[in-house]
């Protein structure tokens, strides 16, 4: 319990300090990245542009894959993209 004015401005510092600490933590936890795969981040892009290029030229899934950069999973996403743009033109 608090008996004087120093310690009543004592106890005021030390929560000012703590809030301090807490809105630092809460921030850190709004800025953070969260989990799992950024749809079209830079490497992604890259990616599937090349994905692209490589489709588009007359190489296959198979051949695409083959290379080793991609999955044959991805590969499929990747077609699935390009076709969807291939008709939705924008």
């Amino acid at each position: 319990m608090i008996k004087t004015l120093e310690e009543a401005i004592q106890r005021i510092d030390e929560l000012e300090a703590e809030n301090k600490k807490l809105k630092a933590e809460l921030e850190a936890y709004k800025s953070r990245s969260t989990a799992g795969r950024k749809k079209h981040d830079k490497v992604w892009t890259a990616s599937y542009n090349d994905f692209a290029v490589k489709y588009g030229s007359g190489m296959s899934i198979m051949e695409i894959v083959e290379e080793g950069n991609i999955s044959r999973r991805t590969a499929y996403r990747y077609k699935a993209y390009y076709d969807m743009i291939s008709r939705n033109p924008e």
